[in-house]
Parts: C-alpha cells; sequence; structure tokens
C-alpha cells in the first residue's frame, strides 16, 4: 500500500484532481495505451473496464508513479493525498492486526505537528508567504476535520469487522495471517486513511459477500474522496460508480453513469457508429461503380476528380468498422435425461473439530433448477458440495444420486490438475474422458482451445505458467465437452473478466430447457452477486454459525427482506435502549443517584455512559460551537499573527477535540445499541 502527497508537476487550483493527457505506452511492440487523456474531480467514483490486459493496470501505475509513459503528461494537484493498495502489502513487523490498521491514523499526528509549524510561521510572516501559510493551515484543518470524528479504535475495529476480520484476529500478529487476509488488512488501512484519490484495482478479489456488501456501502455512503475502481464486480460497479471509463484497443473512452448504463450506452455507440460505416461503404461502391463506368469515356475528367476526392474521403474521412472483440464460445450442450432427482440430501451434518457447518440440511436438486449458494468465506459452502458428490464423508445423514447423474465440477481449487500439462492435452485428455471411444483427434483438442481465445502459441503453455483467468476458461472449456445434467460451479467467475463473466452467466441462463426431467441443474458457489441474480432463482444462505436458510427468490428479493430485517431489528434495538433509559431517568427523578454521584470514575467512557442522551447532545454542541469560535479567531490578523495567542489557541481547540471526540463515540454507541 502507498498513499503520497502532488509534489511534482502540481497544479495552482485544487480542481482538477488529476489530469492525464496524451498518455502513451508500448510494451514490446504492442500499443498499450495510446493517447488516454482523463480527468478526475473531487469526490468523483469512476469505475475503470476493460478485458484483462487491456492497459487498466498499466493507467493505474502511471497515476502511481510506478511507470513513467513513453509519451505525455500527468499533473497533480497540490496536496493531494493518493492512496494504493499494492498487490503485496507491507506491515512493520511484530504489529497486531489491530496496530497495524491503527496506523493509518499516524497522519493525524503528522498533520498536527505540520499545523503548528505553520501557525509559528504565520507569527512573522508577511505578504505572499503569510497568504501561503493561511492557505496550507485551511488545507490542514480540513484534513485533521476528515480523520477525525469518531474514535479511532472504534473505527479501526468497525473497518476490520466489514472486512471479515474477526475479533479473535485482531491481537494477532500480522505475519500470521494468510496471503487473502493480508489483502484485507491492507485495504482496511487503506481505507482508514481517507485519501482525497483513493485507487482500487480488484479489491473484492479476497472479500466474502457480506465483505462486498460493505465495501461497497462504505465506498457509496461514507467515503468522499474520488474513487478509481478498476473491477469486475458488476453488482459494485452498478452501486458505487457516477463515470465508467473503458480501456478498450488502447483506446480510453468515458461514459457517464453506473455499468448498466454503460452497457447501454456502448451498445448504442456501436450501433451508430456501424450505421454510419455503413452508408460511407455504400458511397464509397457507389463512387467506384461511377469511375469504373465513365473513367473512359466522354466523362472521364468528371470522373478522375471523382476519384480524387474519392481518394481523400477515404484517407480523412472513412471512419473504421466498430470493432466487436472474440469472447469465449461457451455454449454448453444439451444436458441428458436423469429422472425426477438428481441428488436428494437428508438431514445432513458436517463439522471439524468444535466447528459446526451444517446440520440437519435437507434439499432435493433436480433438473432445472437454479441454486445459489452464497455466505461468509469458511462457512462450509465447499465443504456442502464434497460431502453431496461423494469427495468426503459426512458426519450424519442420507445422499441418494440418481444412476445417470453426470456431473461438470469447476472447483475453486484446481489442484487436481496436472501442471505440467498443456492447454490443449488437459482438454484432448478431458474430451477423451467423455467420448465413449476415448479417442479425440489433436486438432480438436486445439479447436476447443482456440474456440475459448487460446492463441495457437497460448494453448501450447503448460498449465502452471497460466494466469488465474486463463486457467477458469480452460476448465469451462472443458465441461462443454460431453452433456451434463449437472453443473456444480464454485466461484467460477473469480478471475474472469467481464466479458467473459457475462458469457458465462448467457451460457447458464441458455442451458438445458428447465422442463421438468430435462433442464440441467445449477448448483453455483459465488460472491458475484450479480452471476448469483441473474442465473439463480432458489438461495442457500449459510450464516457462518451452523445455520442454513433456503430462499425461493432472487439474490435482489433476498437483499431486499434482509436489509429490512436488520433495519427492523435496529429500530428495535433503539427503542428498547429509549424505555430503558427513560425508565432510568424517572426512577432517579431525572438525576444520577447518590451511589452513582459518588462512585469513583475509572475513565472517561464509564462517566458518558452516565449521562442522559439530551445532556451529551447539549456537551457535543458546546464543544462543537467553542470549535467553530476558535477557527473563526484564528483568521483574525491580530491572533494569527501574534505566535502566542495563537499557539494558546491552537492547543485549546485539541483539548476541545479530544472532549468531543469520546462524546461522540458515547452518542455513536446509544445509536448503535
Amino acid at each position: 500500500m502507498s498513499s503520497w502527497e502532488g509534489q511534482v508537476d502540481t497544479l495552482r487550483h485544487p480542481m482538477p484532481l488529476l489530469t492525464l493527457a496524451d498518455i502513451r505506452h508500448e510494451f514490446s511492440t504492442r500499443v498499450v495505451l495510446d493517447g488516454a487523456t482523463l480527468s478526475v474531480e473531487p469526490g468523483e467514483k469512476i469505475g475503470l473496464v476493460g478485458r484483462n490486459g487491456a492497459g487498466k493496470s498499466t493507467l493505474l501505475k502511471v497515476i502511481t508513479g510506478e511507470l513513467a509513459p513513453d509519451h505525455g503528461d500527468m499533473q497533480l494537484a497540490r496536496g493531494v493525498r493518493v492512496g494504493h493498495l499494492s498487490q503485496h502489502p507491507e506491515f512493520v513487523p511484530g504489529d497486531t492486526l489491530r496496530q497495524a490498521a491503527g496506523r493509518a491514523f499516524e497522519r493525524i499526528e503528522v498533520a498536527q505537528k505540520e499545523l503548528e509549524e505553520v501557525y509559528e510561521a504565520m507569527a512573522t510572516a508577511e505578504s505572499e508567504e503569510l497568504e501561503r501559510l493561511m492557505t496550507r493551515q485551511s488545507e490542514l484543518d480540513t484534513e485533521l476535520e476528515a480523520l477525525g470524528g469518531y474514535a479511532v479504535d472504534h473505527r479501526v475495529d468497525a473497518t476490520l469487522h466489514g472486512l471479515g476480520l474477526t475479533d479473535d484476529r485482531f491481537d494477532q500478529p500480522v505475519d500470521t495471517l494468510s496471503g487473502g487476509q493480508k489483502a484485507r488488512l491492507g485495504l482496511a488501512r487503506l481505507l482508514l486513511e481517507s485519501p482525497d484519490l483513493l485507487l482500487l484495482d480488484e479489491p473484492t478479489n479476497h472479500l466474502d459477500i457480506n465483505g462486498r456488501q460493505w465495501l461497497e456501502n462504505f465506498l457509496a455512503e461514507e467515503f468522499n474522496g474520488a474513487v478509481i475502481l478498476v473491477s469486475h464486480d458488476r453488482w459494485l460497479l452498478d452501486r458505487v460508480v457516477n463515470r465508467i471509463v473503458e480501456v478498450e484497443l488502447g483506446q480510453v473512452r468515458e461514459y457517464p453513469g453506473n455499468y448498466h448504463a454503460f452497457i447501454e450506452q456502448r451498445r448504442e455507440r456501436k450501433l451508430v457508429e456501424g450505421r454510419i460505416h455503413a452508408k460511407q461503404l455504400d458511397k464509397i461502391r457507389a463512387e467506384e461503380a461511377y469511375i469504373r463506368k465513365y473513367k473512359g469515356g466522354q466523362r472521364a475528367k468528371q470522373a478522375r476528380g471523382r476519384e480524387a476526392r474519392l481518394d481523400r474521403f477515404k484517407e480523412e474521412e472513412l471512419s473504421e468498422k466498430p470493432i466487436e472483440l472474440d469472447v469465449m464460445a461457451l455454449n454448453l450442450p444439451k444436458p441428458p435425461r436423469a429422472g425426477d432427482v438428481l441428488i436428494a440430501v437428508e438431514h445432513l451434518a458436517k463439522a471439524y473439530d468444535e466447528h459446526q457447518l451444517f446440520d440437519d440440511l435437507s434439499l432435493s436438486l433436480r433438473p432445472g433448477d437454479r441454486i445459489g449458494v452464497i455466505g461468509p468465506n469458511g462457512a462450509g459452502k465447499t465443504t456442502l458440495i464434497r460431502s453431496m458428490l461423494g469427495d468426503i464423508e459426512s458426519d450424519a445423514g442420507t445422499i441418494r444420486r440418481s444412476p445417470r447423474l453426470s456431473v461438470g465440477w469447476f472447483r475453486q481449487n484446481q489442484d487436481h490438475i496436472d501442471p505440467d500439462r498443456e492447454v490443449w492435452q488437459y482438454l484432448q485428455k478431458t474430451m477423451g474422458d467423455a467420448d465413449p471411444n476415448g479417442q479425440v483427434r489433436e486438432q480438436e483438442a486445439r479447436n476447443l482451445a482456440g474456440a475459448f481465445l487460446f492463441s495457437g502459441r497460448e494453448m501450447e503453455k503448460q498449465i502452471k505458467f497460466l494466469s488465474g483467468g486463463e486457467r477458469a476458461r480452460m476448465v469451462l472449456a472443458g465441461l462443454v465437452a460431453c452433456p451434463l445434467n449437472l453443473l456444480v460451479l464454485d466461484e467460477p467467475s473469480n478471475h474472469l473478466d467481464i466479458p467473459s463473466a457475462e458469457r458465462l452467466e448467457q451460457a447458464l441462463l441458455d442451458y438445458g430447457d428447465a422442463k421438468k426431467g430435462r433442464g440441467g441443474a445449477i448448483f453455483l458457489i459465488s460472491h458475484d452477486r450479480a452471476l448469483i441474480e441473474a442465473t439463480c432463482t432458489v438461495l442457500l444462505v449459510f450464516d457462518g454459525e451452523g445455520s442454513v436458510r433456503i430462499f425461493n427468490g432472487r439474490y435482489s428479493q433476498w437483499l431486499e427482506i434482509e436489509n429490512q430485517r436488520r433495519a427492523d431489528a435496529e429500530e428495535a434495538r433503539l427503542a428498547t435502549s429509549a424505555t430503558k433509559a427513560a425508565r432510568n431517568r424517572n426512577a432517579s427523578g431525572g438525576k444520577p443517584s447518590a451511589t452513582k454521584r459518588d462512585k469513583p470514575r475509572k475513565n472517561a467512557a464509564s462517566k458518558l455512559a452516565k449521562l442522559s442522551t439530551k445532556d451529551l447532545e447539549s456537551r457535543i454542541e458546546r464543544c462543537e460551537s467553542r470549535i467553530r469560535e476558535i477557527d473563526e479567531s484564528m483568521m483574525d490578523p491580530d491572533v494569527y499573527t501574534d505566535g502566542k495567542k495563537s499557539k494558546r489557541l491552537q492547543t485549546e481547540r485539541a483539548e476541545v477535540t479530544a472532549k468531543l471526540e469520546p462524546l461522540e463515540f458515547e452518542w455513536s454507541s446509544r445509536a448503535d445499541d
């Protein structure tokens, strides 16, 4: 993770935060960016989309300074703090999770120290120097206000919880974490730093569905800075961003709105460009016919003039034919018949050590079923699949499988694949296993690999050298090798770019006719909410505590009901809290009891807990009012030119702010209860 301020090539005005102009960059002989131009305003939420390898990460590296472009200019506004999550975040050795996340607030101490120095310098500064210092003082005040608010510990814990890091890990050393947990910790620290411009490259890769929902809410509702978000999470892009920037064939094109609006606008643009290009070709054909007809006759001079104009038109005005990039040819074969029930599970149970994953679970999987499985990481979703398919033994219950069951299993962990095989060899073996004769020619396997976007050289790669996206395409290609009546998919879209994920979605929608006894069934584990929403009509919801619920409906319907349930529970808690507070006030006549008045104060929190909400709000208002008065006084020349006065007010402001934070924390805690 990195965070820095604009210092080089800065702009005098704070608008926009960032400007990229005519950026061009090549890798070897391939042009990755060709004339890319982009401007980012404060508070904007921008989604950066494009195929894998299109140049999205290259553009981010140009912004962070990790990569110097071959041509072009980047300008960053003065004082703008940019935050970026690296693929391998670094932490202080020996830090616990909470300590590592809390280091995000080291910026507060740095800013306060600089503010002291600014006040001291203002006492003797004159003219332009004084104006510069006053500007910097205003910037620091704004920054400190943004970094303040709720108590630091509360913000740290809430962020760690939101990203799926549990209480029992908070005091563990960072070096005991897995790679995915370190990535989430790095993301938590970055979000707590509250940079002016946040650069996020696939931030949901290590988040479960709850973590994705929390990040979505944070970016959409709480984070006030600008964001450039690279993500293949269409659900997230639809609900967070207000502008889409597409990188395609080296070009950068902008679209207002969210991802759904981008798809519609892009489709319309392609149609319009196609019509224009077709009309231009019609014009060219008509002119060429005229030239051929009259070039050797009485109108030869006229024909030659038209030919010259036509040449200029082709060179200067003829638009390029709209290009639709290839997508993988994922067309699932018609599923074979398999009877009324594919798999029947009754009273199934499984636990590891003392952690119960599921208990007394019963369900029937029938042809045409579209079941989505959601829940936190480690809840037991993959374990359920392995139990149902006989890969592991369950602790209790029975499982019956149709004798005509044919399963295509996309595993999240693909360690069962021989890493030394080449892509075409894997497909040849997969196709051979599905062929009754077991004979599949090499060219057939190569044709299948080509249909899934593997070039001649790429299909000769050993599997151990494939990227995550390439490996996913290869395994999906294997699923079309033979007819299947059950697809079991465990995070199939994790490494796919958006076009590939959308093609997978369409293939699942087209899979079988969903008629009883004929349609193929889908059992889909995924954190991809857009994929779940589009393809699944029943949800299996794991809560991570051993409970599994069956919900008949789409993900959006479940989410609406779940959000309403949480809102009702919160309202009930607030009502209960208010009732208890009223009873306590009535019992004590509105005053603390003698026992409470005489009890020694152990800490600020215990004292504030005894205040009524009305008294608490009154104290908060007094603190905020005094801070406003101090800020107004600091703008008085008689004050900011007097070192002692400015120092005294600065100290008082810090003291009042220190009093305000626990008051706000106590008020927030009551709202949460």
